[in-house]
């Protein structure tokens, strides 16, 4: 499935100055089985609207496409519906684990984290590690370290605690006590069926700033009743996050193995940047080809330099939103 916000993009051109747009999501999934009332439908779009209208603000006042999208991040982190920071899911031990990674399409620097579990918003913590460190990624203990050095302060981890997603872990512990869940069962009360697709959790943003720059990044607490330090493909760059000036820029979600090796942003840049595919057609035949037929499940949000933006996804919804290049807003949860 595609959305396309501006149509007939012209290929191979910069950006028009003064142009800039925003797309977001908040994990994809077989959503209709989740069930959710009207009011839950209310709370996501809500949510997702305060976070568009953050990064509208910034990029119309002239802020950086990276600046629009750590902030928008932050908003979906903060929030306990999504599968990030405030709102992320509990691993085996009970303990909360979380990834993320941002990175600028001007530049190609790029800053990840994973397993941290005492860092309020992951995605800053993503970007202190671009900006001030020469590594890329860092991971648990010494993330947290580097960024306390840095100035940034940590949090108890009973902030990320939410008695929903406690009980999450119990129900999904007592059904199997090995299996890892994607997010958080679908809120079918039916016999327990092995091809029951669940909500993948995960949050992203791309943009483009009215200097023509591209940005994108990933926030995700990972999966449910996860052993072993698992980490997906949020935080690695090319496989769940990935931006290149006059490329594009692309947030994935969804099953984290099926995208890390299938390397989905970056193939979907370079189906872009060498088959000079149009940013439609690239993201349809790596989402809808290359992943469906290795029964990938999840999608992703891409933009290109004209702020063209897709929305693409295997299952039956995707949380999202955007503002495309003419200020028009829009959030949808299914099809």
């Amino acid at each position: 499935m595609s959305i396309v916000s501006c149509k007939n993009p012209e290929k191979n051109k910069e950006a028009s100055s003064g142009k800039f747009a925003l797309a977001i999501h908040g994990g994809t999934g077989n959503i209709d089985k989740m069930k959710l009332s009207k009011e839950e439908k209310k709370a996501y779009k809500a949510t997702l609207d305060s976070a568009l209208h953050i990064g509208y603000e910034i990029l119309k006042t002239g802020g950086t496409s990276l600046q629009a999208v750590e902030k928008v991040i932050k908003a979906l982190e903060d929030s306990p519906l999504f599968n990030a920071g405030k709102g992320s899911v509990f691993c085996h031990d009970g303990t909360i684990e979380m990834d993320a990674a941002i990175m600028d399409g001007k530049t190609l620097d790029a800053g990840a984290v994973a397993g941290v579990r005492h860092i309020k918003n992951p995605i800053s913590a993503a970007k202190m590690v671009m900006s001030k460190s020469k590594s890329i990624f860092l991971y648990g203990q010494g993330a947290e370290d580097f960024v306390v050095e840095h100035g940034m302060d940590l949090v108890d981890t009973s902030y990320f605690f939410t008695e929903m997603r406690w009980e999450q872990l119990q129900k999904v512990k007592k059904e199997d006590e090995d299996e890892m869940k994607l997010d958080h069962d679908s809120g079918d009360d039916e016999k327990k069926d092995k091809n029951k697709e669940d909500k993948f959790g995960t949050v992203g943003c791309v943009a483009l700033d009215q200097a023509g720059n591209l940005a994108a990044g990933t926030s995700t607490g990972g999966l449910v009743n996860k052993k072993y330090h698992r980490i997906g493909d949020s935080p690695i760059i090319g496989a769940g996050t990935y931006a290149e000036n006059g490329v594009c820029a692309v947030s994935c979600t969804g099953r984290g193995e099926d995208f890390i090796k299938n390397v989905v942003a970056y193939d979907i840049a370079s189906r872009i940047k060498y088959g000079h595919a149009s940013l439609q057609d690239a993201v349809a035949q790596t989402i809808q080809g290359k992943l469906k037929s290795s029964k990938g499940r999840g999608g992703c949000i891409a933009m290109d330099h004209q702020g063209n933006i897709i929305f693409n996804f295997t299952t039956s919804g995707m949380f999202r939103g955007s503002v495309d290049v003419n200020g028009k807003f829009q959030t949808d949860i299914l099809r």
